[in-house]
């Protein structure tokens, strides 16, 4: 299986956290946006948005995280990352989709507002409000519980994690969100948990 990343990119490290924790094996290619390669042609022939995670598993050719998570999870994770049960598949895909939505549109690009100067959600006020709403979400599921679904790490945690982490950059302080800031920590402890990439 081939996984197609940036180093600065967040929803490529929900890819590499993922298989390492399942203990995958896998071939990583490095996708440079400095020089565009993620708009070549070529590459576009893989992922036709330009973009990056992307999975090329034989014929199996996914280009978004979350379908790449929901992948990964599947066939290498059984049950443990993402169950079959409707109603537990259910819980951890609502945080997933929280990944997608606000966290995305909020925490992600304010982020990239402020250190890319790149707005394309909105001004940089706007993407920190939407941001805020996913971590009062989070901060208040974490106030009676240790891990976002089913009471155990799942993609949910995987899925939200990077941009939550690094919502600072978009010029939003965690310190207001303490049970986040430990979430954040058990996270970080779960064997195998591989660093962000050094830049």
């Amino acid at each position: 299986m081939k996984v197609y990343v940036w180093k600065h990119s967040g929803n490529s490290y929900k890819l590499r956290v993922l298989l390492a924790l399942i203990g995958v094996d896998y071939e990583e290619v490095m996708i440079n946006f400095r020089t565009h390669e993620h708009k070549s042609a070529e590459y576009r022939k893989i992922n036709p948005r330009g973009q990056v995670p992307a999975i090329v598993d034989g014929d199996t050719v996914l280009w978004d995280s979350a379908a790449c998570l929901v992948y990964i999870a599947r066939k290498f994770g059984g049950d443990q990352w993402l169950p079959s049960a409707p109603a537990a598949m259910a819980e951890v895909m609502n945080w997933v989709a929280l990944a997608g939505g606000e966290m995305q549109f909020g925490l992600q690009y304010a982020r990239r507002g402020l250190t890319r100067g790149i707005c394309s959600a909105g001004t940089v006020e706007q993407m920190q409000a939407n941001g805020r709403i996913a971590l009062d979400l989070l901060e208040a599921r974490l106030q009676a519980h240790d891990w976002l679904a089913l009471g155990r790490p799942t993609i949910a945690d995987i899925a939200c994690f990077p941009y939550v982490e690094t919502a600072p950059q978009g010029g939003i302080p965690l310190e207001p969100y303490p049970r986040i800031g430990l979430w954040l920590k058990r996270c970080k402890a779960l064997p195998n948990w591989p660093e962000r990439w050094q830049v």
